[in-house]
């Protein structure tokens, strides 16, 4: 595209040699997230055989369970903004190796635990790799590509997050179907070895050339505050209580602290991040829609395992393969929403978004153990597809927002939003489940003996293993389980429901609408959105 005539041309930013394999770089960046991602897909298809007793699986209780998901997600949350500024000080494409070596580390010791806490401390150390990888990833994206192309690829590094989707219950399955469960973190090892050959070889290293002074101060409080919060977020969900006070001293003392971080850097004359930003309602409408989107999502994919295997009785394998519209729809629509944003604007195509989740969360509420298995399909693609208009246009707002040397922290403030909107997620409507579950299953363990009716009571896997001890007597029992899981899952639903629909009031109030092509406003009305970056060129030819 031509400079119009009488603004000087800017130098391009990236170096001609880098510019000219950007897309071959894009696709290391995508495999490198793909492995985190394909990890904790194939973690929700086997969290039933996870359960199961030895040899199938280790006996993991409901919240043993839990922790296995969330100690990776405790720790990730924890190092995410600390891992986004470390990048941008020593380099970008370090960070991102040490991750990836840490996580194969971590899946490669994953696989071969014998008990559930064992499994619990190698995902937390799997979360310290992820954690260093994922705004690593978005962060190098940033730095090779121009300002003009980025919705552009941002959107296709979103859309591998739908082949993760795909890619990681079918392989998930497909592994239980023949092997033990632990495959299902052994195979991230070549995945891993590949990722780095790949990595050293294509990915350039970049990082901010004028970084200023460490900020001891605020990278320690961020660490303490984000724990903090998630730990009692998890614990709350854990208790299926948020008033227990080990559930409330580490929420209010993280959010304290999260405070504490708010101010200090404010005042700080070398700030981490600058908290100016949050002041640009398009910026903290982005951020609360991601949270609030994953939110609702990461509650119901953690029961839908649960639903389609345990009450429909489908296998992992067959699980993973009815998820396949959702991520399909992520993989055709994420690299494509820049161009319906382009045409209607950020406003209305995240609205609509958000819409589309919303109203796929709440069919959830109408599922029984019938439901035909084409009106799953497209609730899952409606799912996907609402998906596939939210993330890349927010994530395009986060990150452009922030200069491209802070690519990294912009990553991790993206990505710890995110984190911690999931975290809630499972735990409180995890506990909303749970408590619904619990309050209506009651009733029926009048037969159970009395040493087995509080684990029966726990989750459905706890109830029909009673009732698969009981025999021909626990029939009636395996009904009512179902029932009353089907029953707590339509009010999860509509819960998640709900949130969506406050992030489709947020977005729909706060960001920016459809901007002017170029050359219809006059020149100097241009929004701050269309204007790049200082120094930054407007297009390459």
């Amino acid at each position: 595209m031509s400079i119009p005539s009488g603004v000087p041309a800017a130098a391009p930013r990236v170096p001609e040699a880098v510019h000219r394999r950007r897309w071959a770089i894009l696709g290391v960046l995508m495999f490198s997230l793909l492995i985190v991602v394909l990890d904790n897909s194939i973690l929700n298809v086997a969290v039933k055989t996870i359960a199961s007793p030895a040899p199938t699986g280790i006996g993991a209780t409901q919240s043993e369970l839990e922790w296995a998901i969330n100690s990776y997600t405790l720790v990730f949350a924890g190092l995410l903004f600390t891992a986004g500024l470390l990048g941008d000080r020593i380099g970008r494409k370090k960070v991102l190796l040490a991750g990836i070596l840490v996580f194969g580390i971590g899946s490669a010791l994953a696989a071969l635990s014998t008990s559930p806490g064992e499994l619990i401390t190698w995902r937390a150390l799997m979360g310290l790799g992820a954690a260093f990888v994922m705004p690593a990833t978005l962060a190098v994206l940033m730095n090779v590509f121009e300002r003009d192309e980025q919705p552009k690829a941002i959107g296709i590094w979103a859309g591998s997050v739908g082949l993760g989707i795909a890619i990681g219950p079918i392989t998930g399955g497909a592994l239980l179907e023949h092997f033990w469960w632990g495959s299902i973190f052994l195979v991230n090892v070549p995945v891993v070895v590949i990722a780095l050959i790949a990595m050293a070889v294509l990915v350039p290293d970049s990082r901010d050339p004028d970084p200023g002074r460490v900020d001891p101060l605020g990278v320690v409080l961020s660490i303490v505050g984000l724990v903090l919060l998630v730990y009692g977020i998890i614990r709350g969900g854990e208790l299926a209580s948020f008033t227990d006070i080990t559930v409330l001293a580490p929420v209010i003392g993280g959010l304290l602290v999260l405070a504490g971080f708010v101010w200090h850097e404010k005042r700080s004359s070398h700030p981490s991040i600058d908290i100016s930003y949050f002041r640009k309602p398009a910026f903290s409408a982005a951020v609360a829609a991601i949270a609030l989107v994953f939110f609702a999502l990461m509650g119901v994919t953690f029961f839908s395992a649960f639903y389609l295997q345990s009450v429909r009785g489908y296998t992992a394998l067959e699980s993973g393969l009815l998820i396949l519209p959702l991520a399909v729809a992520q993989m055709v629509f994420s690299p494509r929403a820049r161009l319906v944003v382009d045409r209607f604007g950020a406003r209305v195509v995240c609205t609509v978004g958000m819409l589309l989740v919303a109203g796929g969360l709440a069919a959830f509420a109408l599922f029984d153990a019938d439901t035909p298995l084409w009106v799953l399909c497209l609730v899952f693609f409606v799912q996907g597809t609402g998906m596939a208009h939210i993330m890349p246009p927010v994530t395009v707002a986060v990150m452009q927002a922030l200069p491209r040397e802070r690519a990294g922290s912009g990553s991790a403030i993206n990505n710890t939003f995110r984190q911690v909107g999931g975290a809630l997620g499972i735990a409180v409507l995890g506990s909303v489940l749970s408590t619904v579950y619990r309050g209506d299953i009651e009733d029926h363990l009048g037969d159970v003996p009395p040493g087995a009716r509080d684990v029966a009571g726990e989750s459905i896997e706890a109830t029909l293993g009673v009732a698969e001890k009981l025999g021909a007597a626990g029939r009636p029992l395996v009904a009512a389980a179902n029932d009353a899981f089907i029953g707590a899952m339509h009010v999860t639903a509509l819960g998640s429901a709900a949130v969506a629909l406050i992030g489709a009031a947020v977005v729909a109030a706060f960001l920016p609408g459809r901007q002017p092509a170029p050359g219809e406003p006059p020149a100097g009305t241009r929004t701050p959105e269309q204007v790049p970056a200082a120094g930054e060129p407007a297009h390459r030819s």
